[in-house]
C-alpha cells in the first residue's frame, strides 16, 4: 500500500488562464505553486491527474525540467494532455530561471548542483507516495541526468532534446559565444536588446514573443552565465548514466524534434543506443517539440510513460 499523500505546497495562483494562447500561453489548469527546497523556493505549476471515467489515475507525476533560458511555461502545451491520461504534472523554474530566484554563484547553476536540487523534488514526490517520471529538456536533460546520477528515485527518465555532454559547433553555441561577453559586460538588457535586434522571437505570436521577452528579461545573469558555460564545458557521463540505469534498472527513452538544430538527431539515437534507452524523433519539430508540435511529442511520450507505469505494478 502506498503511503498516504503529503499536503501539496500552497497555491499562489489559483485564477485559470484568460484568452487564448499558444506555445507558452497554452491555457491549462494547473495551479502556480512555489516548492520549498534547501536553498529556496521552486516556482512551479502542479496539475493533479484528471483520469477518464472508465480509467483509473496512477499514483504517478511526470516532473519536467526546462532548459537553458526555458522555463516552467515551455510545457503548458503538455500539462492538461498529460494530466487527462492519469499522470499528474509538476513543471518547474530551475534557480535563476523567470520566477524561481538564483542560487548564489555561477558555478551552482551547472548540471551536478541543479541535478542534487531537482533530485530532493523527486525524493519530495516518491516520499508522498507518487511514482516519479523524470523529463529534461535540452540542459534540462543535462540536469535531470545528473538528478540520477545523485541518486533521485524515478521510475523512467525521459531525455529530450538533449546530448551526451557539451553542445556541440553550430549556430547555438555560437549564439552562447556571442551573448557571453554582452551579458558580462552589458548586462541583460543589452541581451535582451540584441536578440530583439536579431528576430529571435519575430514568428511567434505577439503575446508569446511579449512574454519571451519578459521571462528573458527577469532571468539571472549568474544562471545564464553558470548554465551557459555548462553547455560549452560538459562532458560525456553516459558510461556513468549506463551503470546508474542498469544497477536501478530504471526505464530511459531518449526523445527529439526530427529536425533539432542543437545536438544533431545521429548523436542523439547514438545515445539512446549508448543507453540502451528507447528513441523516437518527433516530425515537425526542431528543438522544442513542447512547442512546435505538441501532439507528435505527446503521441511518443503517453504510450512509453503507461508501459513503464503498467510494468512498475506488475513488479513484486
Amino acid at each position: 500500500m502506498a503511503p498516504a499523500r503529503e499536503p501539496l505546497p500552497v497555491r499562489v495562483d489559483e485564477a485559470p488562464p484568460t484568452g487564448p494562447g499558444t506555445g507558452q500561453l497554452t491555457p491549462h489548469h494547473a495551479a502556480r505553486i512555489d516548492l520549498p527546497t534547501p536553498t529556496g523556493p521552486l516556482a512551479a505549476l502542479r496539475a493533479e491527474a484528471r483520469p477518464r471515467a472508465d480509467d483509473e489515475p496512477w499514483d504517478a507525476v511526470a516532473v519536467l525540467v526546462p532548459g537553458y533560458s526555458g522555463s516552467k511555461e515551455d510545457f503548458a502545451p503538455l500539462i492538461d494532455p498529460i494530466a487527462h491520461a492519469g499522470i499528474g504534472v509538476l513543471a518547474l523554474d530551475l534557480p535563476g530561471q523567470y520566477e524561481s530566484p538564483p542560487l548564489p554563484g555561477e558555478l551552482d547553476h551547472r548540471p551536478g548542483p541543479l541535478g542534487l536540487l531537482v533530485a530532493d523534488v523527486v525524493r519530495t514526490e516518491a516520499a508522498a507516495g507518487r511514482t516519479v517520471l523524470l523529463l529534461g529538456h535540452s540542459f534540462g536533460g543535462l540536469v535531470a541526468r545528473a538528478a540520477v546520477l545523485s541518486g533521485a528515485p524515478a521510475r523512467g527518465l525521459t531525455l529530450m532534446d538533449s546530448g551526451p555532454g557539451e553542445l556541440p559547433m553550430g549556430p547555438r553555441r555560437s549564439r552562447l559565444d556571442i551573448l557571453e561577453p554582452v551579458l558580462r559586460r552589458r548586462g541583460l538588457d543589452a541581451v535582451v536588446a540584441l536578440r530583439e535586434e536579431a528576430g529571435d522571437w519575430e514568428a511567434a505570436d505577439p503575446a508569446v514573443a511579449a512574454f519571451l521577452r519578459h521571462r528573458l528579461a527577469r532571468s539571472s545573469p549568474a544562471a545564464l552565465l553558470g548554465m551557459g558555460d555548462a553547455l560549452r564545458g560538459e562532458p560525456d557521463r553516459v558510461p556513468e548514466l549506463v551503470a546508474a540505469l542498469r544497477g536501478r534498472r530504471l526505464a530511459t527513452l531518449v526523445v527529439c524534434g526530427m529536425n533539432d538544430d542543437a545536438w544533431p538527431v545521429t548523436t542523439q539515437r547514438t545515445m539512446a543506443d549508448r543507453l540502451e534507452a528507447e528513441f523516437a524523433a518527433v516530425p515537425r519539430a526542431a528543438h522544442s517539440p513542447n512547442v512546435e508540435n505538441p501532439q507528435g511529442l505527446l503521441d511518443v511520450l503517453l504510450p512509453t510513460w503507461r508501459t513503464w507505469l503498467r510494468e512498475d505494478t506488475l513488479e513484486p
